[in-house]
């Protein structure tokens, strides 16, 4: 009597000393890895970007002579700054601020509902691309005065 002998399975690349030029380059991240990787960075340009966040709002809302000297630096620059710079940056901290936001809540529910699989972080990730995306091209478009 013969027996069966298990079929044989190939055998996985195993990495021990990974070497970040040669096999990093080549790693496909999943889009919940990338995500998340925006989530941080989005963070990251919030935090670093603070004092032009808080100035923005101070003479925005200070008074009107304030106010007006605030939108005028969109069309005209500040200092050697041009106005574009200026639009260019508000248009970051948008979408920075949007990404951030719909990211924290996606990680928010999956805390909530204790809901972490391949195929549910993929979609939520695209729910928070979309959303984030979209809603940046909107109010870019405000901005540049596109409508």
């Amino acid at each position: 009597m013969s027996e069966l002998s298990p079929p044989v399975r190939a055998k996985r690349p195993e990495f021990r000393n990974i070497n970040a030029f040669n096999d990093l380059p080549g790693y496909r991240w999943p889009l919940a890895a990338i995500v998340s990787g925006m989530h941080r960075a989005s963070g990251l340009i919030l935090f670093l970007l603070m004092p032009f966040i808080i100035w923005m709002f101070d003479t925005s809302v200070s008074s009107e002579f304030s106010f007006a000297r605030f939108t005028s630096i969109f069309h005209n620059g500040f200092g050697f700054v041009p106005g574009i710079l200026v639009k260019i940056v508000a248009l970051g901290l948008i979408w920075a601020y949007l990404h951030h936001f719909f990211a924290g809540m996606r990680h928010i529910r999956m805390d909530m509902f204790h809901t972490v699989s391949k195929v549910q972080g993929k979609t939520t990730a695209q729910i928070v691309l979309v959303l984030s995306l979209g809603l940046t091209l909107v109010l870019g478009a405000k901005l540049f005065g596109l409508y």
